[in-house]
């Protein structure tokens, strides 16, 4: 369970860090025919151990050099898509200073709410902080009825050129995860190059591009995911996502010592088991692969 946040942890935590400008991910560009075999044969075998259905887009921004399994396969957003929704509000020009006031019931239906559950009204910053730290539903949802409704997220991606990225539904309805569902999914591929453009590229003002990060270098709900199999030097952004069906979800920037990051979607599902459990340890393995593949 990620730590209790306070009211000066949200306020403190959008400190600037200098970017690299990054337009677009390029089409992808593999390693070597034989590389690439062994590297998706690896990730084919955590699929069979772990029973689970496995996506990976893994770019490299200083090299170029891109591993990708499934990444034109449909999963579902879950979590993933708070980022998202936060770059919507820091691009239209919200007030983050402005005041939110909510309801219990508001608190109640999102079906998690570790900061928002605690007071009842808080800043548009603060609610940032909390849907991207802490993975607050109810705060993800005070942004969506901001923004117009979840379909504003659609919007946002449709905008970076993200055909495929989409989300439909509130949370906590959104994580349902059933196999073959179309609403709230994206792909490897898309997502992780819509969020290349928010968090490396020219989508969001520098300022915003910052403050984004930064909340995402704050995040709390990732340490037994990609964070968990990546070397102790390297410095992480992300956002996890969890649904039914053992939906685990990590998005991120990695950024190995004196390079250029990494930009990481990594997401899993098990359709045949609705309730199974969220599978960490997959996307902890995964991430040891990619680390050693781009090491």
């Amino acid at each position: 369970m990620p730590p209790h946040p306070t009211r000066r942890h949200l306020l403190t935590a959008a400190a600037a860090l200098p970017l690299p400008a990054l337009p677009a991910l390029p089409n992808a560009t593999a390693t070597t025919a034989t590389t690439t075999d062994q590297i998706v044969d690896r990730l084919r075998q955590l699929e069979r151990i772990h029973g689970a259905r496995l996506g990976v887009f893994a770019h490299d921004t200083g090299t170029g050099t891109t591993v990708h399994h499934r990444a034109d396969e449909r999963f579902p957003l879950c979590s993933t898509f708070k980022p998202l929704a936060v770059a919507a509000v820091l691009r239209d020009g919200h007030d983050l200073a402005a005041a939110v006031h909510y309801t219990d019931r508001d608190v109640a239906d999102s079906g998690y709410a570790p900061v928002t559950g605690r007071t009842r009204a808080l800043t548009v910053a603060e609610l940032c902080a909390a849907a991207i730290e802490f993975s607050d539903n109810t705060a993800a949802n005070l942004l969506l009825r901001r923004l117009g409704g979840p379909t504003a997220v659609t919007r946002l991606c449709r905008s970076l050129g993200d055909p495929v990225t989409r989300l439909d539904r509130w949370e906590p309805d959104l994580n349902s995860a059933e196999p073959d569902r179309e609403t709230d999914t994206t792909t490897p591929s898309a997502l992780a190059r819509t969020f290349a453009r928010l968090t490396l590229g020219d989508a969001l003002p520098q300022p915003q591009r910052a403050r984004l990060t930064a909340w995402l270098r704050a995040c709390t709900t990732g340490a037994h995911r990609l964070r968990a199999g990546l070397p102790p030097s390297w410095t992480l952004a992300d956002k996890t996502g969890t649904g039914a069906h053992g939906t685990a979800n990590d998005l991120a920037l990695a950024w190995p010592p004196h390079r250029p990051p990494l930009v990481l979607a990594v997401l899993s599902t098990k359709p045949a088991t609705p309730t199974a459990t969220p599978d960490e340890p997959l996307l902890a393995a995964t991430a040891r692969l990619l680390a050693a593949t781009f090491s």
